[in-house]
């Protein structure tokens, strides 16, 4: 059986992630979607809500599983057997910061892998810090969240 892991800090959850988990959900007999802290940022959702809005957004997917872990991605992939990072990357200066995260995590552990997927046009711009911006200015987001956590997203960002 065929294991990854797709991780990120999803702050909020969007499109483009979404359209990353369908696609590697066929290419993968199950896909952990790992919600993790970034140290480096500052979440406006906690890990649990982060957790509840996607699992409402891929229950639909069965071999899809949601979980949160605070650790390394790469002592999660050792807990549950998982072998392969999911990444996407939307430009250039997504690739150099990957491609030394996915350098260093093969450093630490030999047997993971690193596969990056590419945006579908409808979503290589969509990013978190664009959506949260967007929100602060009264834009719409609906074209870049998915519908089933439209309005607690908006109230999530809307709340500081």
């Amino acid at each position: 059986m065929k294991k990854a892991v797709y991780p990120g800090s999803f702050d909020p959850f969007s499109n483009g992630h979404l359209d990353i988990i369908k696609r590697a959900s066929l290419i993968f007999d199950e896909l952990y979607i790992l919600v993790s802290n970034n140290i480096h940022k500052k979440t406006n959702f906690t890990s649990i809500e982060r957790v509840e809005m996607i699992k409402k957004c891929v229950q639909d997917i069965p071999n899809v599983i949601v979980e949160s872990y605070d650790g390394l991605v790469v002592s999660y992939c050792k807990e549950k057997d998982i072998s392969i990072i999911v990444r996407g990357l939307r430009n250039y200066s997504d690739y150099e910061s990957e491609f030394n995260l996915a350098q260093f995590n093969k450093d630490i552990s030999a047997n993971i892998e690193t596969i990056f997927l590419l945006p579908s046009t409808k979503t290589q711009f969509v990013s978190s810090s664009a959506i949260k911006e967007l929100v602060k200015f009264n834009c719409d987001i609906s074209k870049y969240v998915p519908k089933p956590i439209l309005k607690e997203v908006k109230r999530g960002l809307l709340k500081e």
